[in-house]
Parts: C-alpha cells; structure tokens; sequence
C-alpha cells in the first residue's frame, strides 16, 4: 500500500515532525510513516493507525504490532475521546434543547386552538415564527402574546359572525402575535398597552 503525500504530511504535522519512538527529527534522521497495527496483520492506512517514525526505528520496528502508544498517541487518542465525549454531549444537549421547544410549541398552539378550534398553525408559521420567537422570548411572553391575540380577534370575528358574514381572524390573530412579539424582541413591549 501506498500512502499518500497530504496524509504522510498530516501525520509529520501532527506529530511535530518528530520520530514518536525515539524523539529525533530532521535533518539529523529521515522521517517516515509507520502503522501502528502492521498493513501484514491488517492495519490500515487510516490517519489513526500511522505515526512517525524515522529510519532506523522504522525498519527496526518492523511488521511488530505496538504494545505501547506513544505519549503523542496516546495525548491524541485522548483528545479524540475528548472531542467525541463533547459531540455527543452537544447533540444530547440539542436534543434536550429541541424537546422543550417542541413542547413549548404544542402548548402555543393550544392557545391557538382553543380559540380557533377548526384552524390550526401551519408547519411553516411554527417553523419560520413560532419557534424563533420561543427561542429568543420566554415562552409565558410568547403564550401571553397569543392568548392576547386570539381573544382580541375572537371577539371581533363573534360580533362579525352574528352579523352572518365570515371573518379571517385567525390570520389577523396570528398577525397581530407576530406584532407583539416583534415589540417585545425590539423592547417596546406590547402594541397596544
């Protein structure tokens, strides 16, 4: 197998150009990559499973598998546990995260329903306003905002309905949510108080 120049480079840069067996680095040694786990037992030509060797300590090595990391190995077998440990833990903590929103949605759109119970909110509204709104207000603002909205327009869209006409206060509603919550973020509070 053959290894390539940008990866036999990433293992010299990695390794501070510097023989990981006996600490040596050029021009007093020729710097090559050995594998850690012999390509003769298996190893691959993965970043993981190469290390830098120089000459002698190359050839001395051999097809012998390593029984003992080197410290810079070994420093950076820790780091990548290191960094994996914190991926997982962030998506763990997105996931959390995304859990409470959606729950939070669900009781925004409650509010919602109880006013307009043949409407709903779109997937795209709760995409594009409801959840950026959650995210940047605390959620009692956000489900006050509605529950200020919905009975405003609710009330208008009675007085309209006994009149036998229809009106589209849902969306007025939903509008006027999106005002008081865009007043909020800006910090001037509720439009009409």
């Amino acid at each position: 197998m053959s290894i390539s120049k940008k990866i036999r480079f990433e293992v010299f840069k990695r390794d501070g150009f510097k023989c990981q067996y006996c600490g040596q680095t050029p021009p007093a040694v020729t710097l090559e990559v050995d594998h850690i786990n012999p390509v003769s037992k298996g190893g691959e030509d993965d970043i993981n499973n190469l290390i830098t060797s120089c000459f002698d300590c190359n050839r001395g090595k051999s097809n012998i598998e390593l029984k003992r990391i080197p410290n810079s190995l070994q420093e950076n077998k820790e780091i990548l546990e290191e960094r994996e440990a914190q991926y997982l833990q962030y998506h763990k903590l997105l996931a959390k995260i995304n859990k409470r929103i959606d729950k939070e949605v669900n009781q925004v759109v409650s509010v919602f329903e109880s006013y307009f119970p043949e409407k709903t909110l779109t997937p795209q509204f709760i995409k594009v306003s409801l959840k950026p709104f959650i995210e940047k207000i605390n959620i009692f603002e956000v489900i006050s905002a509605m529950e200020k909205a919905c009975s405003k327009f609710y009330e208008q869209s009675t007085v309209y309905q006994k009149g036998k006409g229809w009106s589209y206060s849902d969306n007025a509603a939903l509008k006027y949510f999106c005002g008081i919550c865009w007043n909020i973020i800006k910090g001037k509070g509720k439009p009409d108080e």
